[in-house]
């Protein structure tokens, strides 16, 4: 390990398994194998009870798929019992790791790891940096300032993926470093696979385009503008009938509201439904079959789908929001919408028009910014600034 990084004993404070593998439990895991591959010791806090069952929109919190072994994961945060928060904080304090990373993505774990932070602070020698992937939430609550501000105060420094989130942080404090850096890769969901394979094992037909939105269904998300941009392009002439949009992953809003959507629009016959939650094991197959990947957000700050479209390969039509034009550059990775259904139409249709291949190489070329090495340095560098 080099001298200019002396931490050796790391903590993740955040969502693991046996959570279910979303984007944040995903990178949490990836980021401590990076760390135990430079050299350190880590080990993640995650947590019991991360939503109290009537805040959690999906089916289940918890994934039956094995634990990883080569991951030291201790279950212990309950995200709404204060005496919980005391003992993981007083046991953390006198395990007096050199570094604490902890995520933070939702105003209303503030009052938790607010807590658990500032109880760690009293041994004199952790350093905490925060990743924060958003400052302010998608969807606001009553609330949201005040349990933000009670986080931050126990925070060293902050890593920030997107400059919205880094303006986002800038509002509550001046005066703490943060670093801008790129989303990196998620590499752990298996290497490409030709795309006549996994349409195959997704029983899609070879002739098809297929137009894919991957993740959890919120109304952030914009799928519902992504329907209505599908009946536009059902309803023009275009030079391509046989499409389908793929839609693959969980509802988190009201199913029925998609379901009457869909109906209205007379558009089935132009839909994959797949959802239900997509396990680690499958992820490569929704990717590898897709010709292009829409995130039509009505507003983000960066998004964990892009950053496996690129691990995949695969162009990206994302919306003029947040920080998604600045990880897919326009014409180059693929193309930049409007949020709205008739931008996202047109974008499409020209996407098709031009074909794959001429997003091709950019997507390869701009894959290479995203590195877990360089989100590690990062985090190091900020854990020995003064």
């Amino acid at each position: 390990m080099s001298s200019a990084f002396p931490y050796h004993k790391v903590i993740i404070i955040g969502p693991a398994h046996p959570l279910r593998a979303g984007g944040i439990t995903t990178f949490n895991e990836r980021l401590a194998r990076q760390f135990t591959k430079e050299g350190h010791q880590i080990s993640i806090y995650s947590f019991a009870l991360q939503y109290p069952g009537f805040l959690f929109p999906g089916k289940s919190q918890f994934t039956d798929e094995p634990a990883p072994i080569d991951l030291d994961i201790h279950t212990r945060i309950n995200s709404i019992n204060p005496f919980n928060w005391i003992s993981v904080g007083t046991e953390i304090k006198r395990l007096k790791p050199d570094l604490v990373i902890v995520r933070y993505w939702i105003p209303l774990m503030g009052p938790c790891l607010g807590t658990i932070l500032r109880l760690i602070k009293k041994n004199k020698h952790t350093k905490i940096i925060c990743i924060a992937d958003n400052i302010i939430p998608h969807e606001k609550r009553i609330g949201d300032k005040l349990f933000t501000r009670f986080f931050i105060k126990p925070v060293d420094a902050f890593i920030t993926m997107s400059d919205q989130v880094l303006n986002d942080l800038r509002m509550f404090t001046t005066d703490k470093k943060a670093l801008l850096v790129s989303h990196p890769l998620y590499d752990n969901f298996g290497a490409k696979i030709t795309k006549a394979e996994a349409r195959k094992q997704l029983g899609i037909g070879n002739t098809e385009k297929i137009l894919l939105f991957f993740g959890f269904i919120r109304k952030y998300k914009g799928l519902d503008m992504l329907l209505d941009a599908i009946k536009i392009l059902k309803s023009a002439p275009t030079p391509f009938t046989d499409f389908k949009l793929l839609i693959a992953g969980e509802f988190y809003d009201d199913r029925k509201l998609y379901d009457e959507q869909i109906d209205k629009l007379d558009i089935k016959d132009h839909l994959i439904l797949h959802t239900t939650f997509i396990s680690n094991g499958d992820v490569k197959n929704y990717f590898c079959a897709a010709d292009v990947v829409i995130q039509p957000y009505r507003h983000a700050t960066q998004s964990g789908v892009t950053p496996l479209a690129y691990h995949f390969e695969v162009p990206m039509i994302v919306t003029n929001v947040g920080g998604l034009p600045d990880m897919v550059p326009d014409t180059i990775a693929g193309l930049v919408a409007e949020p709205n259904a008739i931008s996202l139409a047109e974008k499409i249709l020209e996407y098709f028009t031009k074909g794959e291949n001429d997003y091709q190489a950019g997507v390869i070329e701009e894959k290479k910014k995203f590195s877990w090495t360089k989100m590690v340095e990062s985090i190091l560098e900020l854990a020995n600034s003064k």
